[in-house]
């Protein structure tokens, strides 16, 4: 029988998790031995496992779920749900899993949707209810939640683009800007690129590098299925590789915190209105759309699973566009019109 391993969780508690009967069982213990005693107690059948979570603080089953996820889940998702336990649902973190009622939830979840954005508030009672799910509690959370707001995103127009080129020129962001705005790649894709992946004038984007929460750089797998991908590099990114040293590893040296330190920078220097590095892409999309490139190819193209971010860009250029659109529609079929003084054909 395997010996279970025991870890301490934040709030100073002792975790254990053993697979019993094809389920998996939580352990919760003051000190490392008692945990670990009563894991193996219940893995050789001598004890049974608690299935009552009553008196388990909801922070208790917080820490239990994400250190549950901590090994199947990348980790920039765990540091994500790390600091929603931190900021979220603070006013009922303390009460036992009993006293977590619909009606408790509902009365922080208004207070919490005061200040921060409607998605932000869904993203955390998203993972509250994950939370009660895996420790037994509730399936039935019907909490009222604020609702959506659009998409608000910035793409970029061209002549916006050109600037941000010219400004990267020369610079240690030149080609993680040029990776992201000419090719349409994630910073987390940007930063996994490693020479290996250089075949001729194509690029293997086969791994993503993430920071876990203390910083440190980890090696992961593009975010989606269709993000390994093979994509034609410009003419400038294929420059700036092939005038590396021989002995380049990773393509990117840079923390992803620097890029966007930097890429700020670059755009306050050069008097260009602030955006996200990340709407790079939007600009990238932006102009596949305006060149007539099919959707498909350029979902293909930028690694997503689905059309809705291109969907997304698709209405803000063409909100931008309506106007021009609505004067060349009304202009052909004025073309179309009888002039004055046409003769009709039945006359």
């Amino acid at each position: 029988m395997k010996t279970p391993t025991a870890r301490k969780l934040p709030s100073g508690s002792w975790y254990c998790r053993v697979r019993v009967g094809g389920e998996d069982v939580s352990i919760t213990a003051p000190t490392e031995k008692a945990a670990l005693a009563e894991a193996m107690a219940v893995k050789a059948g001598i004890k049974r496992a608690a299935r009552e979570p009553s008196r388990k603080l909801l922070a208790t089953a917080y820490a239990e779920y994400i250190e549950a996820k901590s090994h199947v889940l990348s980790p920039s998702t765990i540091a994500g749900y790390r600091r929603l336990s931190r900021n979220t649902y603070q006013g009922i973190m303390g009460l036992p899993l009993s006293r977590v009622t619909q009606q408790v939830v509902q009365v922080e979840t208004n207070r919490m949707a005061a200040t921060p954005s409607p998605k932000y508030v869904r993203n955390a009672h998203g993972l509250l209810s994950a939370v009660l799910h895996y420790a037994g509690l509730r399936d039935d959370l019907a909490t009222t939640l604020p609702q959506k707001r659009k998409a608000e995103i910035v793409v970029p127009d061209t002549d916006t683009q050109a600037a941000i080129l010219r400004a990267a020129r020369g610079t240690e962001i030149e080609l993680p800007v040029n990776l992201a705005m000419t090719m349409g790649l994630r910073m987390s894709e940007v930063r996994g690129l490693r020479m290996c992946h250089v075949r001729g004038s194509r690029l293997h984007i086969a791994q993503a590098i993430v920071d876990a929460e203390d910083g440190t750089p980890v090696a992961k797998s593009p975010k989606t299925f269709s993000g390994d991908r093979w994509l034609a590099m410009t003419r400038r990114v294929k420059e700036l590789i092939d005038a590396m040293p021989s002995d380049t590893d990773y393509l990117v040296h840079l923390s992803g915190q620097a890029i966007y330190k930097r890429f700020e920078r670059m755009l306050s220097k050069a008097g260009i209105p602030h955006m996200r590095f990340h709407d790079l892409r939007h600009a990238y999309a932006s102009t596949m759309l305006m060149l007539g490139v099919p959707n498909k190819y350029i979902v293909d193209r930028m690694g997503h699973a689905s059309d809705r971010m291109v969907q997304l860009v698709y209405q803000h250029v063409m909100g931008e566009m309506q106007t021009r659109v609505d004067e060349q529609a009304a202009s052909f079929y004025d073309s179309l019109a009888p002039k004055n003084g046409d003769k009709n054909d039945n006359e």
